[in-house]
């Protein structure tokens, strides 16, 4: 049985992906939902998953083979609940991103928040250069690009519509401006989804409100990267909850101020 064992606070069951997935998932977002009344200024959240020996990739390069049942289950209650779904360009191309999709389950609860009926997607490039799979920039598909001045901003603005560019800093995207941004267009669940780079970005500006940590129970050694990189950055968090599910650990921890 893949049960959802909520180890702590305290000791209970959470669902059962195995007999009924749509009720865990609702349950999972009752333990995820973002703070209420949100800061004016939007909550960064992260979700990131890892091997127990550090990598954030399987043997593939890709971090889709080592979340599991559980790992999907906290994925679709966090889209669920997310205005906009922050993501690096490389890990968009990489992973494969395809644009957001509604949740089944979820219309009621965006429509009682006053959210559209899925999360935006933000792909973050100081390069320029997009994905060009799966029509992530279709006239239809309301992805934004988050870039830099540096940029060819307005080759973007060509490409994806002027109003669906947004510049936050000018040699590279700062996480400050970015984020700052996408509040003030109403974007203030914010759920960052990598890579490793714009992960260690957000976490050198102290720009991170909560990690939601997936810890697989598998070990695959060799190069894979750590969920972050690059600078040095000084956060400290608490536990606010921890779940089990067949060996898979799923955690929410918060960023302690100061």
């Amino acid at each position: 049985m893949s049960a959802l064992r909520l180890l702590l606070p305290g000791n209970a069951v959470v669902g059962d992906l195995d007999d009924d997935r749509a009720d865990a998932v609702q349950a999972l977002a009752d333990l995820y939902a973002y703070p209420d009344p949100l800061p004016a200024a939007g909550w960064v959240r992260a979700n990131m998953v890892t091997t127990l020996d550090g990598s954030a990739t399987g043997a593939d390069g890709l971090s889709g083979t080592i979340g599991g049942a559980a790992d999907k289950a906290v994925f679709r209650a966090l889209r669920g609940l997310a205005d906009v779904v922050l993501v690096g360009a490389g890990t968009a191309r990489d992973e494969g991103y395809r644009r957001p999709q509604p949740q089944d389950g979820f219309a009621e609860r965006r429509l009682a928040a006053g959210q559209k009926e899925c999360a935006a997607l933000a792909v973050v490039t100081r390069s320029g250069r997009l994905p060009t799979e799966h029509d992530l920039f279709a006239p239809e598909v309301p992805s934004l690009v988050v870039t830099c001045a540096a940029a060819d901003v307005e080759g973007l603005r060509a490409r994806v519509g002027r109003d669906r560019v947004i510049v936050a800093g000018e040699d590279d995207v700062d996480p400050l401006l970015a984020a700052a941004q996408l509040a003030a267009r109403g974007m203030r669940r914010i759920l960052l989804e990598g890579g490793p780079t714009l992960l260690g970005r957000f976490e050198e500006a102290g720009r991170l409100d909560e990690l939601c940590l997936t810890l697989s129970p598998v070990l695959v050694a060799g190069g894979g990267p750590r969920i972050a990189t690059g600078s040095t950055a000084r956060l400290r968090l608490r536990a606010a909850h921890l779940i089990e599910c067949d060996g898979v650990l799923l955690g929410r921890w918060l960023v302690q101020p100061g």
